[in-house]
């Protein structure tokens, strides 16, 4: 706590900051409807009669629309940012003495910046540079950088603030961030149904990911509970305000599921930026993959493995591993090397072309290109000379090519003959690979095959306008997945964050994520080896489970230890019992299973006594505070309590653990595990 006179001079300062919030707030509204009346007015006189105007009238009116509309935004923007912080003005406060100006700064820190009218800054947005020394320092020495260059000075004095509705409820210094009284007080808050913005408590080695400029990738391997997630999309918002021209369409997310990308949902609004672009890997293949009606989604490619639907565990993993990537490579390679025209063609008496030129055509002039793309390169090439450029008759003289080929535009027999030809490991027959080819819905292990294929042979989408890629839950991806992400987002760049403890793909396992840097060069990894999550009794269960040592446990002792269930003879009841006991304490509360169908088991035995929810891979209802949820959809979600339930009929196995791993880490203060 501070001195009694300190805390008032807080109350004076919260009541003035207050003040001048409000009065800022006002002026905008005003000035934010002033601007769009403007707009509209501008826009009517401008275009009402278009006729008088010449070319360049135009050109100038649009460009002067654009302007006013910019700053309309840009003003409703700010105006939408401050009325958030308008209870809670600020988190905290530095007070910095510079080496050079010799003079302290008193620094107010908010999730976004406020001026008075000298455009002197009152507070400040977490973002800035200056800002940094809050989450980087003990008090003491310490230096910054800015646009300028380095700073260097002292920081005097850390002061953390809570506020509730303009309130000061209290205000207190320190000297560390990792195990301050408001950490502790966040971390012992009950969890809600989605994801908080954590910005008066990102810690030293988050921080370092988060304001990481230097790397144009970042590959981070974090514990479950580390905050990957909450460090990602802080990260988003860090180079949002610090990147010009970057703006929430120029940054995409790749999510494990839906349900995650629900949850995390409201964290980049509660920072006053956009929500980004976000898709799953399933949504790119759908898109991508015309040829079949449906694709199998990953769940469903992870739940064949836990439920033993799959039979041939050897050719899935075959499918799944690096080796076939250049297996694969190989095979393409040789296919376009011995692809050629082996007739003229002849579209009429006078529009010859030779099967010499044309093959000069496909393997020089255009070898820059995939192969397919040549062939349609070519039709234009030759059809636009016969017709004085016109392409008219592009169709007629694609097919004339494709006659003549020895090679057929066809993905599906290119993919059945790979494992058919000397280059696969595993030989297969035509009637084997029909059964998984000639199919309504192409299995996940094929889609991403195919979709290689596809790429290679006529060309990935390039998408030009994605600049920053986001990939949570890297663990989960394969080698070949991570090829094909880099090829369609050629020049962005990357943040990938995993844990290789959390992998749940039983068919492909990552040593290391550093290895990621072998496709994405100029890459720094990093770790983070702290958890928040989890009480110490929680951490020191799941360790057991993989056999680990090395988590660092944040969260102070709750002396609530896991509690075992065995030998149920009433599980409805006991069930009931230990959910309505849990209810006492807490507010977000999961059951979580090893499949599917185990959940919708569960769910049906206790729907009629409790308000629950079942969660499944298409889920859109609203959730309720209980939710029954599969092991491998409760990935990067948490939870006041868990329940893990363990059918006896189906116990996880030893190769199932990190399934298991999963499970329980969801749990942050209490934790039971039956049968």
């Amino acid at each position: 706590m501070i001195a009694p006179t300190e805390e008032e001079k807080e109350r004076e300062t919260l009541k003035k900051v207050s003040q001048e919030l409000n009065e800022t707030i006002k002026e905008l509204q005003k000035n934010t409807k002033i601007s769009y009346d403007d707009l509209l007015e501008f826009k009517k006189i401008s275009w009402q009669d278009s006729s008088s105007f010449d070319s360049a009238d135009i050109s100038q009116a649009k460009l002067s629309t654009s302007e006013v509309e910019t700053k309309a935004i840009k003003q409703e923007q700010y105006l939408k940012r401050l009325l958030r912080i308008k209870e809670k003005p600020y988190f905290a406060s530095i007070l910095y003495k510079d080496d050079e100006e010799d003079k302290e700064e008193l620094i107010y820190i908010s999730t976004t910046y406020l001026k008075d009218k000298d455009n002197e800054n009152i507070i400040y947005d977490w973002r800035s540079p200056i800002c940094s020394l809050y989450y980087d320092f003990e008090t003491g020495p310490c230096y910054f950088f800015a646009p300028g260059g380095k700073f260097t000075g002292e920081l005097k004095r850390k002061r953390q603030y809570k506020i509730e509705k303009n309130e000061l409820i209290n205000v207190f210094d320190t000297s560390l961030n990792i195990s301050d009284d408001l950490l502790q007080e966040v971390l012992a808050t009950s969890s809600s149904a989605k994801m908080r913005n954590v910005v008066n408590t990102i810690q030293q080695e988050q921080n370092k990911v988060i304001r990481n400029l230097e790397d144009k990738n970042l590959i981070v391997q974090g514990i479950a509970g580390s905050g990957k997630t909450s460090v990602a999309l802080h990260r988003i918002a860090f180079l949002l305000y610090r990147l010009e021209h970057l703006t929430s369409n120029n940054i995409v997310i790749f999510s494990p599921n839906n349900i995650f990308t629900e949850y995390i949902s409201n964290v980049l609004p509660e920072l006053g930026e956009e929500n980004t672009l976000q898709t799953t890997f399933n949504d790119y293949l759908s898109n991508f993959i015309t040829e079949y009606k449906n694709i199998e989604t990953f769940p469903q490619f992870i739940n064949r493995y836990y439920t033993y639907q799959e039979k041939n565990i050897e050719l899935v993993k075959y499918k799944q591993s690096d080796e076939i990537i250049q297996d694969l490579t190989m095979y393409l390679n040789a296919f376009v090397k011995t692809s050629k025209f082996t007739k003229d063609i002849t579209e009429s008496r006078t529009n010859y072309i030779s099967k010499e030129e044309l093959n000069e055509l496909l393997h020089y002039k255009y070898n820059r290109l995939p192969l397919f793309e040549r062939v349609e390169e070519i039709s234009e090439k030759i059809c636009s000379n016969f017709y004085k450029g016109s392409l008219k008759k592009k169709k007629t003289f694609l097919k004339l090519l494709k006659d003549s080929a020895n090679f057929m535009l066809d993905y599906k027999t290119i993919y059945k003959h790979f494992f058919m030809s000397k280059f696969s490991k595993i030989k297969l027959s035509e009637k084997e690979v029909n059964k998984f080819i000639n199919v309504d819905t192409l299995k996940y292990e094929d889609s991403l095959l195919f979709a290689y294929i596809k790429g290679m042979l006529g060309g990935f989408i390039y998408e030009a306008t994605i600049k920053q890629v986001v990939i949570d839950e890297a663990q989960d991806y394969n080698a070949l997945q991570y090829i094909i992400i880099s090829k369609i987002f050629k020049k962005a760049s990357f943040t990938i964050l995993g844990d290789i403890f959390q992998n749940i793909n039983p068919y492909y396992q990552h040593d290391s994520l550093a290895r990621l840097k072998d496709i994405f060069v100029d890459s720094k990894y990093i770790e983070l080896n702290k958890t928040y999550r989890s009480s110490p009794q929680i951490i020191e269960y799941t360790n057991k489970i993989l056999g680990l040592t090395h988590v660092n446990a944040i969260r102070k002792e709750n002396s609530k230890p896991v509690i075992y269930r065995r030998n149920i003879v009433d599980l409805k009841g006991t069930l009931l019992d230990d959910i309505r006991l849990l209810e006492l304490d807490y507010i977000n509360i999961a059951l979580i299973t090893k499949d599917p169908q185990i959940a919708e088991k569960i769910y049906n035995l206790l729907k009629k006594d409790i308000n629950c929810t079942l969660i499944s891979e298409f889920s859109r209802e609203k959730r309720t505070d209980f939710v029954i949820i599969p092991a491998h959809l409760a990935k990067g979600l948490e939870f006041d309590s868990v329940i893990v339930y363990n059918d006896p009929l189906s116990k996880y196995k030893r190769d199932e653990k990190n399934l298991l791993y999963v499970a329980c880490t969801r749990a942050q203060h209490e934790l039971y595990i039956y049968n």
